[in-house]
């Protein structure tokens, strides 16, 4: 909105300027335009950097940068699953680190409020997706191929711990403690909520993961502490795996 207003302000003000030249000196009566030219702040390029991935392409050494996640180079389509994932990661934590900082710059507590949510959320869903890709990634390397997945099926915690038990005979708790299992079950439940109900809390939440602390029709609270304790996990699930890929 801020942004368009401020294209907005730069066409008035030519049409004003226009609107000026055209009036006599000389008339009895005469109008001038003025325009407010106050421009309006865009909070947002205060986390544009930290929310940026730089990124490097092992194989033709493009170099890019991107907001989220990544998983192919732009200009040669080369896919390295290692390093995307790692980076992502890295570039989660950064997103996830400069939170801190909104608060000093947007006066509106509201606003900052508002926007740390917003990346706090954004950093949730980000964990699963570069989880998701990356064992989408490892999951193809058993020879001979294992059973075909769903696509995303490694979104829903559950079903891809079956499938990677089918692949090497191994699931998700023999990776992670059961304090671990259990965070990272709650926050892969959590981003489906943000992904298809809007974070509203339904019956199929509560009875996944035991979750008493909310009602059926509440909003989901993430917090940014939690979910860097959830990257923690999800990043030492994902080094594990890749120790039993072939």
């Amino acid at each position: 909105m801020a942004h368009v207003s401020n294209r907005l302000r730069g066409a008035m003000n030519r049409d004003a300027r226009r609107s000026n030249r055209r009036q006599s000196s000389n008339s009895f009566l005469s109008m001038t335009i003025k325009v407010d030219n106050k421009p309006r702040v865009l909070p947002v390029a205060y986390a544009a950097e930290a929310m940026q991935l730089k990124i490097t392409c092992e194989e033709c050494q493009c170099r890019c940068a991107v907001v989220g996640a990544a998983f192919f180079c732009p200009a040669c389509g080369h896919n390295s699953a290692d390093q995307m994932f790692k980076q992502s990661v890295s570039g989660i934590r950064s997103a996830l680190a400069g939170i801190a900082q909104i608060s000093t710059v947007i006066s509106d507590r509201d606003t900052a409020a508002t926007m740390a949510r917003h990346l706090v959320e954004h950093g949730l869903e980000s964990v699963v997706t570069a989880f998701q890709r990356y064992a989408e990634a490892l999951y193809g390397c058993f020879p001979p191929p294992p059973k075909k997945p769903r696509r995303n099926a490694f979104q829903n915690l559950a079903e891809g711990s079956k499938l990677w038990q089918h692949a090497c005979g191994k699931q998700d708790s023999d990776y992670l403690s059961v304090s671990e299992l259990n965070l990272t079950t709650l926050h892969f439940q959590q981003r489906h909520l943000l992904a298809h109900t809007q974070g509203i809390v339904d019956d199929s939440y509560i009875a996944s993961t035991a979750d008493t602390s909310y009602q059926t029709g509440q909003r989901i609270v993430v917090r940014d502490t939690s979910v860097i304790a959830f990257l923690d996990a999800v990043e030492k699930l994902a080094d594990r795996m890749r120790l039993d890929v072939p």
